[in-house]
């Protein structure tokens, strides 16, 4: 999963975001780059979430941004991964709300999407690959951290 998104490019390594809506908006540029998503689904990503609360805050430092099944703007399945160097609060005062760490899901194909949420979450169970990912700061990093935990 993590040589996905070296080479399709679906990666951002950034030092901060002001806040969360902004955060989501750069998690989706790699999308957008490749024209994975249209300019449109960053925003319905923020609408969602200002609708239903922090929902994509699925773990303490990991967020997983995405709109509903289906959503407009969505012309392929796939995942994309950001790393914040500072992470951004979605909820002030609920540190459990914070994330640093962002997979965002494209869906258009509901078993591809499915397969991806298994594969991320098989990934996400292991401490030791979070970790690594909190504190990778290249594409390189990603490609050893497969290589020593996933491969």
């Amino acid at each position: 999963m993590l040589r996905d998104f070296v080479e399709n490019k679906h990666y951002k390594f950034a030092e901060e975001a002001k806040d969360w809506r902004d955060a989501i908006r750069m998690s989706c540029e790699s999308l957008e780059a490749d024209g994975t998503v249209d300019a449109n689904y960053k925003e319905d990503i923020i609408a969602c979430v200002e609708k239903h609360g922090p929902y994509i805050v699925i773990m303490p430092n990991v967020a997983m941004p995405h709109s509903q099944e289906g959503a407009t703007g969505v012309n392929k399945t796939a995942i994309a991964f950001m790393k914040l160097e500072k992470p951004v609060s979605f909820e002030e005062g609920d540190p459990e709300k914070d994330a640093q760490l962002f997979f965002t899901l494209a869906s258009c194909n509901p078993d591809q999407h499915l397969n991806n949420m298994m594969k991320l979450s098989e990934m996400l169970m292991n401490e030791e690959v979070v970790k690594a990912l909190a504190d990778a700061k290249t594409p390189e990093d990603l490609l050893k951290i497969q290589e020593t935990y996933l491969d």
